[in-house]
């Protein structure tokens, strides 16, 4: 490869990388300090996401999305559907978020081993959204580049083409493996899943923060999460521990494999809200820096 030629694709390379850095959202866990942590640490032009735990259930995450949503947030509060009781209790949540001016929300199917009423998996609590005339800008769908430990390939690839035309994101699981990822979203754009996708990375936690928030998630949620981060924690047990700039920057080169559907990152903070926008920053500061140099060579 020629020298000009190692220049451009590095250009390419850094190109998508600055695309990606800024389209990224948070991921936040709705336990008490949760607020003013947000408050202290992420500027409002962050968009984030507010999970649901057994413990506290739905209204807890409505209200924690309600109070950021005050601050001037953009934020989506998860919706499991196995958490909803039947349709009313669909009705009785899209009213509530309506009436908060909440516009994006992210329907998933949930850890619940049991559905606390009548849906089953995201799909069926989409078609409710859709019945109650919902007023969501935003619907925001999960993706598994590495498919799922208890739901079968072809059930995840059908559930995927089912739920796309009521949604307009993905956002992936976690995956430490950049191809594998650019791989999947390529897939599912040949496969007629035309939605962007935001690919779900951990940003700068360590193992110990991972078991203190497992500890404070309730029983039976709490080995579900370790079981489901089970390779997150290995990754910092093993030399050298997880960097998410290695894997962001692998990112920007993979995404030149697929047809631009994946179009951010979506930061799974686990709380660890100071650290993750200071290294956000340093990221951006990094690529704006790498832009200017690109500019000043032209």
């Amino acid at each position: 490869m020629t020298v000009q030629r190692e220049d451009a694709v590095a250009r390419h390379r850094r190109s998508h990388l600055a695309d990606l850095v800024r389209n990224i959202s948070y991921e936040v866990m709705p336990f008490k300090n949760t607020e003013r942590d947000v408050l202290h640490s992420v500027p409002t032009e962050v968009p984030l996401t507010v999970t649901v735990t057994e413990a506290k259930g739905i209204d807890h995450t409505l209200d924690l999305t309600e109070r950021l949503a005050r601050h001037g947030y953009v934020v989506s509060p998860h919706l499991p559907a196995r958490q909803f009781m039947d349709e009313h209790h669909v009705a009785d949540v899209v009213a509530r978020l309506k009436q908060s001016q909440i516009r994006s929300v992210f329907v998933i199917g949930g850890d619940a081993p049991k559905p606390a009423g009548a849906f089953e998996d995201a799909y069926s609590l989409l078609r409710a959204l859709e019945e109650n005339q919902h007023p969501f800008e935003a619907v925001g769908i999960g993706g598994y580049p590495e498919g799922h430990a208890a739901i079968p390939q072809d059930a995840l690839e059908l559930a995927l083409k089912q739920k796309a035309p009521l949604a307009t994101r993905v956002l992936t699981q976690i995956c430490f493996d950049a191809t594998t990822t650019a791989d999947w979203a390529a897939g599912i754009a040949r496969a007629g899943v035309e939605l962007p996708v935001y690919v779900g990375m951990p940003g700068p936690v360590n193992r110990q923060k991972l078991m203190r928030i497992s500890a404070g998630i309730g029983l039976g949620q709490s080995a579900r999460f370790l079981q489901k981060q089970q390779s997150l924690l290995w990754r910092f047990l093993l030399p050298g521990g997880y960097n998410p700039t290695k894997l962001a920057k692998r990112l920007g080169t993979a995404v030149q494999k697929t047809n631009g559907n994946i179009r951010g990152l979506h930061i799974f903070t686990f709380n660890e809200l100071r650290q993750t926008e200071l290294w956000r920053q340093h990221l951006l500061s990094a690529v704006s820096a790498q832009t200017s140099e690109r500019d000043d060579r032209s």
